[in-house]
């Protein structure tokens, strides 16, 4: 798994840098995240990325809060020139404080 850099993207275009700032509007008040990571991702037919945002939930009910996010993310529409989110997942991290986002992009 490659370390997300603050100072280049891997390639020309990765949209992670940018998904990042966009994820940081949407993430609810007392939600932190910490560092991102991606990784290349292909199939038989699409070039993309896996991009995994790790969170800490401050205080409150956990899977309330994986649920509302993932409604929330779900419905976003994401401005990634070149690219398309193709799907997004919420899901309870390692502790009961621990949040994982995943979000899967391919290139236009």
């Amino acid at each position: 798994m490659m370390r997300w850099s603050p100072a280049a993207p891997p390639r020309p275009g990765c949209p992670h840098r940018r998904l990042r700032r966009l994820l940081l509007r949407e993430l609810p008040s007392g939600l932190a995240m910490a560092a991102s990571t991606f990784r290349p991702w292909a199939s038989a037919s699409f070039v993309g990325a896996r991009h995994l945002f790790p969170c800490t939930l401050a205080a409150g009910d956990t899977e309330m809060v994986r649920r509302a996010l993932h409604d929330r993310l779900g419905a976003t529409e994401w401005a990634l020139p070149g690219h398309i989110v193709a799907d997004v997942v919420v899901e309870c991290g390692a502790g009961p404080d621990r949040l994982r986002i995943e979000i899967l992009t391919v290139e236009d």
